[in-house]
């Protein structure tokens, strides 16, 4: 059975305040709510996949928006970490980065992320891209539930 849309967690994992911001204002903008989780930390971010210390009542995502560079664990490490998990390998991860590095795509799908999404540096075009992500992932595609 699928859990309603109010139930939906979206766990932005993005250090620059600003990006954070903007993607949790584009989600918000939804006609469906969701509950957004934003961090900042990768290592943070791994103590809340993993519900550890603070995070301890933390709900499995449904969706992850991940850029690359984090502190702690930067966003290859996280994929590699979540990717390997067999409570966590189905969250579907979308790498929202700033980075054009064709290495960087390439090395993502080889950790099976499930897409590469460059930010733009305009704010409406990508406010555009993460309500495209957020219509696709989760409105129109089924996910597994656990």
């Amino acid at each position: 059975m699928e859990k309603s849309p109010t139930e939906r967690l979206i766990l932005i994992l993005e250090d620059n305040p600003d990006h954070a911001s903007l993607i949790a204002n584009a989600l918000a903008e939804s006609s469906t709510n969701y509950r957004i989780v934003s961090i900042a930390d990768g290592t943070k971010a791994m103590d809340f996949l993993h519900h550890r210390g603070e995070y301890a009542d933390a709900t499995r995502p449904d969706l992850i928006l991940l850029d690359l560079h984090l502190p702690g664990k930067d966003g290859k490490e996280i994929l590699t970490e979540i990717k390997a998990d067999s409570q966590l390998h189905r969250i579907p991860i979308v790498v929202l980065t700033i980075s054009q590095n064709e290495e960087d795509v390439f090395g993502i799908y080889a950790l099976q992320g499930n897409c590469f999404v460059i930010k733009s540096d305009d704010l409406q075009q990508l406010t555009q891209t993460v309500k495209r992500i957020e219509e696709f992932w989760l409105r129109i595609v089924t996910l597994p539930l656990e």
